[in-house]
């Protein structure tokens, strides 16, 4: 049987290996729990381990390959979960201490059920801030989670739980959710390749909610490869492959402003002849996202809040509180400018199939100090880590974090952004990015450099 550490942290090689039968899903599976057991103390990645459940899974994948069944294209792959899907049988807290006692869930989640019947197995929840407000991972409950890449900094969020075991090589993928940012800004900082779909094309069923106008479930990959497999699982359908030469820009103004200079120097090595855009009225776009997700959170939470308003971690009671009592004329007028906003930005970049932009402004902020520099200020990192990609979940655009090639460094994305149902060229285009070396995940070891 081939070696499971030659396929560790590949999904699509290790269900090449489960349907060939030179290895059990069973096996697949105990090493896979074997390995978070170990490796999540530091990272504080995983908040429930499902050793019975994915044993269960397993099995069952095992006797499907031996009555000459095809399990599926992600036969006996592990994967874990944000603690917001429902998964039958545990309540879904969404991070929350306030949920731990809820009624369990009846059913998975819409897309826990596709992963299952196309052959992955359920290994883990995973960590995420409270309600998924916030781009740090900083939990009340369950701790603050690490980065592989330097236990002393943070892995972003809200989906860090599930970024960082992608990462740290615990699981070959993972599913998030990202509402303003919280699958591509820990993608960037742990540098794993994260997508945000176009809004609305994946199951939301089973999901908890944060602000509906912008939530959309995303996977956590490895490789270009792998995330192309979870996507057409999830979706249902084969990702087209269009052979049109791919027309690129690269986003300026408030883009090019908080970047790392790597990133922008990686962006003009990718496309040096491609035009620079300048979005308009980023900052009010941003300014109105703030206040939609708000508005919505705190309505979603209002009843909770007026219950028992401290049970709340107090970072998110705040934000909630003040979102509850925004006015309802404010909330119209912001979604009214949303609506015009998302057309204005469709008809700009009509000639045009990939955006450049950075994915986070720079590098994970350390754990003690989390800070970090916008417009030559520090600003609060659980607030601020999606300058640049809140604006792009305000139009619903589909956006891929790549990981950019820095051996030795700690990691940072780029931001592919695509036209509505556009998900299969950025597919194309990480995927020319990746065979270039350009773009690429590279192991934690050794990236503790200061910067």
């Amino acid at each position: 049987m081939r070696l499971i550490s030659d396929i560790a942290n590949s999904a699509v090689a290790i269900a090449d290996a489960v349907r060939g039968r030179r290895i059990t899903a069973r096996a697949v599976i105990d090493t896979c729990l074997t390995r978070l057991e170990a490796g999540n103390p530091p990272l504080l990645a995983v908040t429930r381990p499902l050793a019975d459940r994915a044993r269960a899974e397993a099995k069952a994948v095992d006797a499907a390959i031996a009555t000459g069944r095809d399990p599926g294209p992600l036969a006996g792959v592990p994967y874990g979960v944000k603690d917001l899907f429902d998964v039958q049988g545990l309540p879904t807290t969404a991070g929350s201490a306030l949920y731990v006692d809820a009624a369990p869930a009846r059913v998975d989640a819409e897309a826990i059920v596709r992963l299952r019947e196309a052959g992955a197995v359920l290994v883990a929840t995973l960590n995420m801030d409270e309600f998924a407000y916030g781009f740090a991972t900083i939990n009340a409950q369950h701790g603050t989670t690490r980065n592989p890449h330097d236990l002393d900094r943070l892995a972003g969020g809200s989906s860090g739980g599930s970024a960082a075991a992608v990462a740290a090589g615990l699981l070959p993928f993972s599913l998030g959710s990202d509402t303003n940012g919280s699958v591509r800004v820990p993608a960037s900082l742990t540098g794993i390749y994260g997508l945000k779909p176009t809004h609305g094309a994946l199951p939301m069923g089973g999901v908890f909610p944060f602000a509906a106008s912008f939530d959309d479930i995303g996977p956590f990959a490895s490789s270009v490869a792998d995330m192309q497999c979870v996507w057409q699982v999830l979706t249902g359908t084969p990702a087209q492959e269009p052979r049109e030469p791919i027309r690129v820009a690269r986003l300026g103004g408030r883009f090019r402003d908080n970047a790392d200079p790597d990133q922008i120097a990686a962006m003009d090595a990718i496309a040096p002849d491609a035009p620079l855009i300048d979005l308009p009225d980023i900052a009010r776009a941003r300014s109105a996202a703030f206040l939609i997700t708000a508005a919505e959170g705190g309505a979603l939470h209002r009843d909770a809040l007026g219950r028992d308003a401290m049970a709340f971690d107090p970072a998110t009671r705040d934000r909630l509180l003040a979102g509850a009592l925004l006015p309802d004329s404010l909330y119209k007028a912001a979604q009214a400018f949303r609506a015009q906003y998302k057309q204005r930005i469709i008809e700009l970049i009509a000639d045009h199939d990939v955006l450049l932009a950075p994915a986070t402004p720079c590098v994970a902020p350390p754990v003690a100090d989390p800070r970090i520099l916008i417009d030559g200020a520090l600003s609060p990192a659980r607030a601020d880590l999606g300058i640049h990609s809140q604006p792009i979940s305000f139009t619903g655009l589909p956006s891929l974090s790549v990981p950019l090639r820095r051996p030795g460094r700690l990691p940072l994305g780029l931001q592919l952004i695509g036209r509505p149902g556009g998900e299969a060229t950025l597919f194309r285009f990480a995927a020319l990015l990746e065979d270039k070396g350009l773009t690429g995940v590279t192991s934690p070891a050794g990236a503790r450099e200061a910067e």
